[in-house]
């Protein structure tokens, strides 16, 4: 039986396993894709909006070649991360059911069963995309994901979104010979948008150079047109792809199918004790962005790390408790 099953080898799955492997526990971290798979599936030339040391785990030193790492660093870093600590972490390997069995959990996979004492959900929130829920989506010229603009060269591309992800991709998409509008739902480009990015993207719509329909909501996706609605007057525009970028939303299924108390509120914060991370389930643990619910824009990689400490030193404490009581 394991001390410590952890889901997720995102960065802070990784500083779980850190910890876990300083306390010398032995532990399994389990990953449905790659390592920091939702890092990998960020757009090839994103840059990180923190510097490298607020990414670093474990100790590791992160140096960067550029005031702000690029995905591909981040990607470098975190493989030598596992490296050092040589995790021991199962790809592609997705879970299909947890329960809880007395003083234990039974976790269902794709490729086994596991039983193990404590149990750390640390799954991130980039794997479902929030929806748009208008006719076409299911198009195949509507993407939730953005990795590169070269597909989109010469093509009419409409971004929807006002956010990071949403600005880079116009601007990208715009600079290799892509035809672009966004659509944005609020009256101007979003606020947290990276302070040196967001004079470029508004001196683009400026300009015209990238056509922008604020407060503004798509409708209807044709194979060849989209429609929105704007000042309660219906707009159809020519079009070939989609970029739906509005945002992404925590794995629920799997947090209900563990148990764990999910708030009613528009939130829908999972339930946890903030100090030791323990959820409304015993000895079962929530780390990293998870936390917030829908409110995904307000854990990152640096204010999160610290979680895998709380975690571990719990789980210690329980193990040290559980050890005096069976010997008296």
């Amino acid at each position: 039986m394991l001390d410590v099953l952890i889901i997720g080898a995102g960065p802070i799955g990784l500083a779980c396993g850190i910890e876990a492997t300083k306390h010398k526990l032995n532990y399994l971290i389990l990953e449905k894709g790659v390592l920091v798979n939702s890092l990998y599936h960020y757009p090839d030339n994103m840059t990180f909006f923190s510097t490298s040391e607020k990414l670093e785990i474990g100790g590791v030193p992160f140096v960067s070649n550029n005031p702000k790492p690029r995905k591909h660093e981040a990607l470098e870093y975190y493989r030598r991360v596992a490296e050092k600590f040589q995790l021991n972490i199962n790809f592609y390997e997705s879970v299909k059911g947890i329960a809880k069995g007395g003083d234990h959990f039974v976790v269902n996979t794709s490729k086994g069963i596991y039983k193990t004492k404590s149990l750390v959900i640390a799954t991130g929130f980039y794997d479902l995309p929030n929806k748009l829920n208008i006719p076409g989506e299911e198009l195949s010229k509507v993407k939730h994901y953005y990795t590169d603009p070269h597909p989109y060269y010469r093509q009419k591309v409409v971004v929807i979104g006002a956010q990071n992800s949403a600005v880079d991709a116009a601007l990208e998409c715009w600079r290799k010979g892509a035809e672009v509008t966004m659509i944005v739902r609020g009256p101007e480009i979003a606020n947290r948008v990276k302070y040196w990015v967001r004079p470029d993207i508004e001196n683009r719509i400026e300009e015209g150079s990238i056509k922008a329909h604020f407060n503004a909501n798509a409708t209807k996706v044709e194979e060849h047109s989209l429609t929105f609605m704007k000042d309660n007057k219906e707009h159809t525009i020519p079009n070939d792809f989609v970029l739906a970028l509005t945002g992404y939303q925590p794995g629920y299924d799997l947090l209900k199918m563990a148990g764990v108390n999910i708030s009613n509120e528009k939130t829908m914060r999972p339930s946890y004790n903030e100090a030791n991370m323990e959820s409304n389930i015993s000895q079962l643990y929530l780390a990293g962005v998870v936390v917030g619910g829908m409110e995904t824009a307000k854990w990152f990689i640096e204010n999160s790390r610290i979680h895998a400490d709380l975690i571990m030193n719990d789980i210690m404490q329980k193990i040290k408790g559980e050890s005096q009581s069976n010997s008296k």
